[in-house]
């Protein structure tokens, strides 16, 4: 077994075989050459054909319980595939074009195969996905799996037709031929030369341009009303867009200033933007679901948050949804739910914000190191402050993401370690004391003081995480866009409620 097996099979939670799809039990897995990087690689696009086309010509095929998919980047790569002849070749073992840009890299996979989903629920068996994407986050390509594995197009074939993502491809053999005989993936892999030649073949140098031209001239596209006017007429039914609030006036709130919180979450190290932002398939049981039914959406066909990522209510409903975020306030508790301190009961986290803010009290969230990290999403900042979360108090965040909370008035402070070590186990009831004046931006320290129900009280300075004099105007301002309406307003320009 290689070291990469080995590792497999020890990040698999459920302790049992990780090898997936072995018959008299197929549990299924999804395997896609995706997205926008890897798919606009013309030598990855065409060894992954010259692979297929190898694979074909011995009758190999995919398993029946592996789920497939090609989505390139963009038309012009599937036109590069059709010029050298390999489309019937990847559509022999399974690998038909779904669709151009973001696909199983963005959540779109679609259902899981009946086979892997039972196995899910019941936890028989570990389901993986084998992806050319540049996102693995657990749960990213489907909620209901946590392992995704990162690898080039030709290698996503290779182990789509082995059915099996814990076996060494050095050593074992993909699959059989027509007469039985093992097939080794060095007897599939094409070399340098014969990619490069069908490369050269199949480039044009107007290619991307006339593809462009072609995807640009859309009839269906082109017959959508579009509306005039110097305001945008919202649709109050729409459940894809609705009007921000972070366009509002009256939105603006900064983080800075002296204040007592309750905390929110408490939270561990690694919290990913794709832990805090919906993304990915909306859940069939979650509250961003239930928004959706009760507008008349049928809740098998909910689609993904990024379809309808300009709708507040719904991206709010879905932050913190991912079962890997274990909220130390309710440990027991469902996927994002926490603890209500006043009353004590375990709610949804927009539940028990609503109800911090209608008495006026402030929240904030603790998290460990690392916080932030992934895709530089805007929705993992956007949903934080719309949960109402003056301040972030973390032991190291991502640099993009800090930039984005600030960016919406969250405030950002670095807590150091062994305080950290004391924050983490604070529990509902406590507050949090913090003193982050603005005069105090200067020092970029601020005073954070722990409060224990009982009483007991732990002090320590935290640092603001600015790093430039942008950064400190824009929490001043309360984020970018108060920061904008203050400018219009300060040279006379009165801008619209939208």
């Amino acid at each position: 077994m290689s070291q990469f097996a080995i590792d497999f099979a020890a990040q698999s939670n459920s302790g049992v075989d990780v090898q997936f799809g072995l018959e008299p039990r197929p549990d299924g897995a999804i395997a896609s050459i995706t997205s926008c990087t890897n798919t606009s690689d013309p030598r990855l696009l065409i060894a992954a054909g010259l692979l297929a086309r190898k694979a074909r010509a011995l009758g190999l095929r995919t398993p029946s319980w592996v789920k497939t998919s090609l989505a390139p980047g963009s038309p012009s790569a599937a036109s590069l595939l059709q010029r050298a002849g390999l489309i019937d070749d990847l559509s022999a073992v399974g690998f038909d074009i779904v669709g151009y840009g973001c696909a199983t890299c963005i959540g779109n996979s679609g259902g899981l195969l009946e086979a892997t989903a039972r196995a899910v629920e019941t936890g028989s068996r570990s389901p993986v996905a084998v992806l050319s994407g540049n996102r693995n986050f657990p749960g990213r390509v489907h909620p209901d799996l946590e392992l995704g594995l990162l690898m080039s197009p030709p290698l996503v074939i290779a182990y789509a037709l082995a059915g099996d993502a814990s076996i060494d491809l050095t050593t074992q053999p993909l699959g059989r031929d027509d007469s039985g005989n093992p097939v080794h993936l060095q007897q599939l892999w094409p070399d340098a030369a014969e990619i490069d030649r069908l490369v050269s073949e199949a480039r044009r140098p107007q290619g991307v341009v006339d593809d462009f031209a072609d995807a640009s001239s859309n009839d269906v596209w082109d017959a959508i009303e579009a509306p005039v006017g110097p305001l945008f007429p919202w649709d109050p039914a729409s459940t894809a867009l609705r009007p921000s609030p972070f366009a509002e006036a009256e939105f603006a709130e900064s983080g800075l200033g002296k204040f007592v919180a309750h905390p929110l979450m408490v939270l561990g190290d690694d919290i990913t933007t794709d832990h805090i932002s919906p993304a990915g398939a909306i859940p069939r049981n979650s509250s961003a679901a239930d928004y959706l039914v009760e507008r008349g959406v049928p809740r098998h066909d909910l689609n993904v948050f990024a379809s309808r990522r300009g709708n507040w209510e719904l991206m709010l409903r879905g932050a913190f949804h991912n079962r890997n975020v274990h909220n130390a306030l309710a440990p027991d508790g469902p996927v994002a739910h926490t603890v209500h301190a006043p009353s004590g009961e375990v709610m949804p986290l927009m539940a028990a914000a609503q109800r911090y803010a209608h008495d006026g009290e402030n929240v904030v969230i603790v998290a460990g190191e690392r916080y932030g990290v992934g895709s530089s999403r805007d929705w993992a900042a956007k949903v934080v402050r719309l949960l109402g979360v003056r301040a972030v108090l973390a032991r190291s965040f991502e640099r993009i993401h800090r930039s984005n909370l600030i960016g919406v008035g969250v405030l950002p402070l670095i807590v150091p370690p062994a305080d950290a070590d004391i924050l983490a186990t604070c529990s509902s009831g406590d507050r949090i004391e913090i003193d982050a004046s603005p005069d105090r931006l200067s020092a970029r320290t601020a005073t954070v003081i722990l409060v224990r129900a009982d009483g007991t009280r732990h002090e320590f300075e935290a640092d603001i995480a600015v790093e430039t004099e942008q950064d400190r105007q824009l929490l001043e301002n309360g984020g970018v866009i108060p920061a904008i309406l203050d400018r219009i307003q300060r040279v006379g320009v009165a801008p619209s409620k939208h």
